[in-house]
């Protein structure tokens, strides 16, 4: 049985429906987003309970791990029939991942890197075709239009299925919209995070996704945190629940991807897809 309400979808590109609550598998690794989970077969449960909710999106990057979020969702959903026909799965390249350097990520937009990367997270997918490929942040030092024009060529070859864009102002997403047909867009959002409200409504004018990451500001929900939480009360939730339910009622084009590496949190997340609120809810959290 799932949770979901069926009748929340969004078409990706024209052609992807996906239920507009989905799954971000950055946690999915270890401490400081780097190398193996601390208990594998966890985070293998988390991905399949995950699907038997009804979630069918799910987003990663070849940073996250590095490799290790990827190679997970290759093994424990795209190489189980039970699984693969189900989920529509998103990642990402043009971050790495800096461990000798305080963990920092750096960007790199290099062509040639960034098709190779597409064909290596191809391959720990185990998918003939990445549905939706995102360039995770613009590299400043290699022009935006020579990054643009390695995804589709990536697209032109059949090694990705559309493409999106990841951290970038509305100029950025108006220049790559004059050389591909972009998709989604996955930006930090939140109820007490609204920076990239502009970039947001672009969106809704083009019909395009919003991926909201850090949906529930890790945990910090700053100056609406004791509202979030009279509205809890009012519907038996979480203030982090009402936190992904504003999302979700904010606009149509919102698909939040909380991630967790838990079960009983995913289910939480899930659930809160399924809370409506009502106008004078929304008005108390209105800009």
């Amino acid at each position: 049985m799932t949770v979901h309400n069926e009748s929340d979808t969004f078409d990706i590109g024209g052609d992807l429906t996906v239920h507009r609550l989905g799954f971000g598998a950055m946690r999915l690794t270890g401490e400081h987003i780097t190398g193996e989970p601390a208990d594998v077969e966890n985070a293998r449960d988390v991905l399949r309970r995950a699907v038997d909710l009804g979630v069918d999106f799910v987003d990663t990057a070849d940073s996250y791990g590095p490799s290790v979020s990827e190679r997970l969702i290759g093994e424990t959903l795209m190489s189980d029939p039970e699984y693969r026909e189900q989920v529509v799965v998103a990642t990402k390249g043009g971050l790495i991942r800096q461990v000798d350097e305080g963990f920092e990520w750096a960007r790199h937009g290099h062509p040639g890197y960034l098709q190779h990367a597409a064909y290596t997270s191809r391959d720990r997918l185990r998918v003939d075709q990445i549905d939706l490929y995102q360039l995770h942040r613009i590299d400043p030092d290699v022009p935006m239009e020579d990054q643009i024009h390695a995804l589709a060529e990536l697209k032109d070859d059949g090694v990705i299925g559309h493409i999106g864009l990841s951290n970038v102002s509305v100029e950025q997403l108006e220049q790559a919209r004059e050389l591909v047909d972009v998709v989604t867009v996955q930006n930090q959002y939140n109820v007490a995070n609204r920076e990239n409200t502009d970039v947001l409504d672009a969106c809704e004018n083009y019909g395009i996704g919003f991926m909201p990451y850090s949906p529930m500001g890790g945990g910090d929900l700053g100056e609406y945190a004791d509202v979030l939480d009279d509205i809890a009360a009012a519907h038996g939730a979480s203030r982090y629940q009402i936190a992904l339910a504003w999302l979700l009622e904010r606009s149509d084009v919102l698909l939040p991807i909380p991630g967790t590496s838990s079960v009983e949190h995913l289910e939480a997340n899930v659930a809160a897809s399924m809370i409506d609120l009502r106008d004078e809810e929304m008005a108390r959290l209105a800009e």
